[in-house]
C-alpha cells in the first residue's frame, strides 16, 4: 500500500540525495516533500467527524505548492462521496500516491519530507505498515549547511529565538530535537517499518548502503540508484551541489576544517552528549563552563519560543515513554 515509505531526518542532512537514489530506481517513485499530509489532519482542515474527506479538503488542496507540483488534476482525484460513502483521509492520499505513481509507471510511492522526522506518530497511525528511513549525519556539518542555507523566507532554525545572536547553539539544538525525535520511533516501531543509517556511511559507501536499504523495503538492488545523476548533472558556476545534481559526493561538508574552534565548541556544549550517542568523535574533550552555561541559557530561550513548543511538542509527547537520553524541552533543562 502507498505511501510505502517516508524519507525523514533534520533538514540538511542529505534526503534529497538519498530521495534522488531511490527514486532512480525501477520500482519505486519518491514524491519530493508534500509537507501537508501530516498538517492538513492533524487541524482537520476539509475533514468532517471521523477524519472523512469533504470537497473542502480537494480544494484547499490545489491551494497548496506540495501538492500542485505533483501535476494531479481535480477531475483525477476520488469524488469525497463519489459511491455514496465517505472516504477516510488515509485512503484518500493513498489514492494520490497511486495516482502520482501511474504518472511515473512505478507501482510504488515513497515521500520524503525531512520534517516528518516531528510526525512519525501521526503517520504511523494513519498508515500502520509504512515505512520510515532516517538519515543521520553529523549535527556539526548539519549545522555548516543550515548557516549557509539561503532561502527566500524564515525556516526553522533561522526563524526561532536565539538564532539571531547564538546561530550554532540554536542549530545544535534544532539538530538535536530532530534527530531524537526520529530516534524515538525505534523503541515503539517493530524494526520491519525503521532503518536508520549515516549520511557519511550513504556517500562513503554508496552500494552497500543502498544494497541494505533496498533489502529493508523488499526491493531488489538496481545500481541505477548509484547512476541517478546521468543526464542531469550541470556545470553553471555558482551552483551548489544539489542544484548541479552532482554524483555521491564526500566531503561536501567538513567541519573539521570549515568550522572555527569557537563555533565546534559551541556546537558540542549544546548537542555534545547527542554526538556521543551516535559515535560522533568530540573535537574538544574539555568544555569550558561558559559555554556550557550559554547552551543552558539558549536552550531555556528557546523553551519560551512558541514556534520551538510547537515543533517539540510531539517530541516531548513521544518521550514521556521513556526512551534512552529524553530531555525535557518544556522547562528549558541543559
Amino acid at each position: 500500500m502507498n505511501p510505502y515509505v517516508f524519507i525523514v531526518g533534520c533538514p540538511r542532512s542529505g534526503t534529497t540525495l538519498l530521495q534522488r537514489m531511490v527514486n532512480a530506481h525501477p520500482e519505486i517513485a519518491v514524491i519530493h516533500e508534500t509537507h501537508w499530509i501530516p498538517r492538513l489532519f492533524k487541524k482537520r482542515n476539509g475533514l468532517a467527524k471521523g477524519g472523512f474527506v469533504t470537497p473542502q479538503l480537494i480544494s484547499h488542496l490545489f491551494e497548496l505548492p506540495g501538492f500542485t507540483r505533483l501535476g494531479i488534476s481535480r477531475e483525477e482525484l476520488p469524488k469525497p462521496t463519489g459511491n455514496g460513502q465517505p472516504i477516510p483521509y488515509s485512503e484518500f492520499v493513498t489514492a494520490i500516491f497511486d495516482l502520482y505513481g501511474k504518472v511515473q509507471g512505478k507501482a510504488l510511492v515513497g515521500d520524503k519530507t525531512p520534517s516528518y522526522v516531528r510526525r512519525l506518530r501521526i503517520l504511523h497511525n494513519l498508515w500502520p505498515r509504512v515505512r520510515f528511513v532516517h538519515l543521520i549525519r553529523d549535527g556539526r556539518d548539519v549545522c555548516l549547511s543550515m548557516i549557509g542555507w539561503q532561502r527566500a523566507s524564515l525556516k526553522p532554525p533561522q526563524s526561532l529565538a536565539g538564532w539571531k545572536d547564538h546561530p550554532v547553539s540554536t542549530a545544535a539544538l534544532w539538530w538535536e530535537l530532530n534527530v531524537r525525535s526520529g530516534r524515538q520511533a525505534a523503541g515503539w516501531l517493530e524494526p520491519e517499518f525503521y532503518h536508520e543509517f549515516r549520511y557519511e556511511s550513504l556517500v562513503n559507501h554508496p552500494a552497500e548502503e543502498c544494497e541494505r536499504l533496498c533489502a529493508f523495503l523488499h526491493l531488489p538492488y538496481d545500481d541505477r540508484m548509484l547512476r541517478f545523476h546521468e543526464g542531469r548533472t550541470r556545470n553553471e558556476q555558482g551552483l551548489n551541489a544539489k542544484d548541479a545534481w552532482l554524483p555521491v559526493t564526500p566531503g561536501l561538508r567538513n567541519w573539521r576544517s570549515q568550522m572555527s574552534a569557537a563555533d565546534v565548541e559551541r556546537f558540542e556544549a549544546a548537542a555534545g552528549e547527542l554526538l556521543d550517542e551516535l559515535d560522533y568523535p568530540r573535537a574538544v574533550p574539555h568544555l569550558r563552563k561558559e559555554r556550557l552555561e550559554n547552551a543552558s541559557r539558549i536552550r531555556r530561550l528557546l523553551a519560551q519560543d512558541p514556534r520551538w513548543s510547537r515543533y517539540s511538542r510531539e517530541f516531548c509527547a513521544v518521550g514521556a515513554e521513556g526512551s534512552k537520553g529524553n530531555r525535557s524541552w518544556s522547562n528549558g533543562s541543559a
